[in-house]
């Protein structure tokens, strides 16, 4: 039952994904040919309610589902790992036109060739895994 809840949220984040057309491909094309500023404005969007809720979280002591307050670390200084994950994750989802969270969203709405998209982002999340020791972290 306490899991019913996750569910939840992610179906509503898929439908409200489904219908800004976050998911779109032609979006997200058109966000990489520096055509249209629709996604742009989604992910200004999702920035700003991620600082409005770190801000909330940490002003209020908030608790997670388990009932532990809720603590997020500060940002570990070096940039260099980051601009390398950006890049590799920004030019995935430039060759699919699927980020994560949309990859759920198109199979749960029909798209089946989504699936070889799930199954390419997995085997880099095994691969990364195997390597991960002799990254430069």
């Amino acid at each position: 039952m306490k899991s019913l809840k996750f569910v939840l949220v992610g179906f509503i984040f898929g439908i409200v994904l489904t219908k800004s057309e976050a998911v779109s491909w032609y979006r997200i094309y058109e966000m990489f040919q520096f055509q249209s500023f629709h996604m742009y404005g989604i992910i200004m969007v999702a920035i700003a309610t991620g600082v409005i809720g770190i801000q909330i979280i940490k002003k209020n002591q908030l608790k997670n589902s388990e009932g532990e307050i809720i603590t997020i670390a500060d940002k570990e200084k070096g940039s260099f790992r980051y601009w390398i994950g950006g890049l590799l994750f920004g030019l995935g989802w430039a060759l699919v036109g699927a980020c994560p969270g949309p990859i759920f969203i198109l199979i749960g709405a029909g798209f089946w060739p989504a699936l070889l998209i799930l199954f390419g982002a997995l085997l880099g999340t095994f691969l990364y895994g195997l390597i991960k020791d002799h990254l430069p972290h």
